[in-house]
């Protein structure tokens, strides 16, 4: 095994949110590379895939410490890919990975698999069944995370894919599930439902926000989206989920080309799949980006968006912010942005900050969307 000779202490989360409280590297990370040493040093060259490393500490761990190469590895989340990217970069370890979707090209043939485990069951139920087709027979899967985000029920998932799965001794408030004896069958995702009381058929597979269900702020921002504005050439579903905001526009504005964008991979995916289910290929795009970053400014109409209240497992409004400054940048002179968050957060005053003038259009025990106007 060679020396790391400081690598995780020089890893940094951007473009992520950076803050005290914000780490690149954590205890679940350190243990997963320990717990995986022995398997990583035996896996001939070009059979370790790396799924869902948050900032790179696998990936380039894996690389630096046991001087692995034709590392193939997925994240769902282009800002982490990207960070694991620009990581990489400084390192001088660019050459030692390749990022695949999560496929078959991630995973033939691969004999370890390191992986964060997700916090949707979900989402690690259609890893595991992608990992346990397409894997070698004698794959080994280690699959950790922090100890306050691990349940058992993680360990009836990836059951229902291999013959044998035991959870390593904990360290530092952090555990390792390990999973032998790949069980192919039938894939679980994604799901397809038709949402009660609307006519919209949703797709989702396991790593989208709220599934192929339609969360409740979600369902109270769509009783407000006939009051958006008529005149709009173009709009943009930020941070789109499976696509729900973004094809409930497009079936009450006919004449708007509607941009549904999100920073998963699964999310987008589903969002595809909901636009072509509810006959609305031609009217939606699809795009995975940071907060629509690739979009030009002052081009669109109107903005929808129901931003997260946390980042990863920690509670904090950084993303949110993040989703308002991009709105306001995407926004022309007169555009709207409409948005529903969970009252007790109070939004109000950082959307007049970062868009305009900010009313509130309505509010319920829980929820409030609010109306902002762009002026620039």
């Amino acid at each position: 095994m060679l020396i790391d000779n400081g690598l995780f202490d020089r890893l940094r989360r951007f473009p992520d949110v950076e803050a005290p409280n914000l780490v690149a590297v954590d205890a679940a990370d350190r243990l997963l590379l320990d717990e995986a040493a022995a398997a990583l040093g035996a896996a001939p060259r070009g059979t370790v895939a790396v799924v869902d490393d948050q900032y790179g500490a696998l990936t380039l761990g894996a690389a630096v410490r046991h001087d692995a190469g034709a590392l193939r590895v997925h994240q769902d989340s282009i800002v982490a890919e990207r960070a694991l990217a620009a990581n990489a970069d400084r390192e001088g370890l660019a050459d030692r990975y390749v990022s695949h979707g999560l496929d078959a090209d991630l995973l033939t043939d691969a004999r370890v698999v390191l992986l964060r485990l997700p916090r949707s069951l979900a989402a690690l139920t259609e890893i595991a069944e992608t990992v346990a087709r397409h894997a070698h027979p004698d794959v080994a899967v280690f699959a950790g995370g922090r100890d306050k985000h691990i349940t058992h029920a993680m360990n009836d998932v990836l059951a229902e894919s291999f013959a044998d799965v035991h959870a390593s001794r904990g360290r530092q408030k952090s555990r390792v599930l390990v999973a032998r004896g790949p069980r192919p069958g039938d894939p679980t995702y994604p799901v397809r439902e038709t949402i009660a009381g609307t006519e919209l058929t949703v797709v989702a597979h396991g790593g989208a926000f709220a599934g192929a269900k339609l969360d409740i702020g979600t369902r109270y921002l769509l009783d407000f989206l006939r009051q958006t504005r008529r005149d709009i050439d173009v709009a943009v579903d930020l941070g789109c989920g499976t696509g729900i905001l973004a094809a409930e526009l497009a079936k009450l504005r006919p004449g708007v080309r509607v941009i549904a964008t999100d920073q998963s991979a699964a999310a987008v995916a589903s969002a595809a799949a909901t636009a072509a289910a509810n006959g609305l290929a031609d009217r939606i795009d699809t795009l995975r980006d940071d907060v629509a970053g690739s979009l030009s400014d002052a081009s669109v109409d109107v903005v929808v968006c129901n931003p997260p209240f946390h980042i990863g497992a920690a509670v904090h409004t950084g993303a949110a912010e993040k989703m308002f400054a991009a709105a306001a940048r995407l926004l022309r002179d007169g555009g709207e942005l409409w948005t529903v968050y969970n009252s007790h957060l109070g939004y109000r005053g950082v959307l007049q900050k970062h868009v305009g003038a900010t009313t509130i259009a309505g509010r319920n025990r829980k929820f409030t969307v609010t109306r902002s106007v762009r002026t620039r």
